[in-house]
């Protein structure tokens, strides 16, 4: 079975004719550097984040009295193989020590030698969809 002659030379001249209509500007190869990007202070996530940091923070403390959040100054994120948080806060000193088991009721310390402002900012690895948090840096302050 023989192949007309012009079929031949078409399927020749298509590669040629693929090669020969590309644009070379338009293949070109663009990086995007991924950047942080402000987002909500109030998201779920970022409250998230937050909790945790705290849990982390109070935990590597040598203070006797637990640490809360009062201002959360902002939020950033910027997504890669996971979400990315870098989160600035200002925290206070509360009236509740370390050893009590009931901390939901605590309120900022007002005895003045005992009052203390911290400025933090957390740099955070989360998953939360699966629960997980990773608090990779902390820098902290005295205000």
């Amino acid at each position: 079975m023989s192949r007309p002659w012009w079929l031949s030379l078409f399927l020749l001249t298509l590669p040629m004719g693929l090669v020969a209509s590309t644009d070379p500007g338009k293949n070109e190869l663009t990086m995007e550097l991924r950047t942080f990007k402000t987002i909500n202070t109030t998201s779920s996530n970022v409250k998230q984040c937050l909790w945790f940091a705290m849990q982390e923070y109070n935990k590597e403390s040598e203070d006797k009295y637990i640490f809360m959040v009062t201002r959360v100054l902002r939020a950033q994120l910027r997504v890669t193989y996971c979400l990315e948080y870098i989160i600035d806060v200002e925290i206070v000193r509360s009236n509740c020590k370390k050893i009590s088991s009931n901390n939901e009721n605590c309120a900022i310390q007002r005895n003045s030698k005992l009052e203390k402002r911290v400025s933090c900012t957390f740099f955070m690895e989360a998953l939360p969809w699966n629960g997980e948090f990773n608090l990779i840096e902390k820098e902290c302050k005295d205000v």
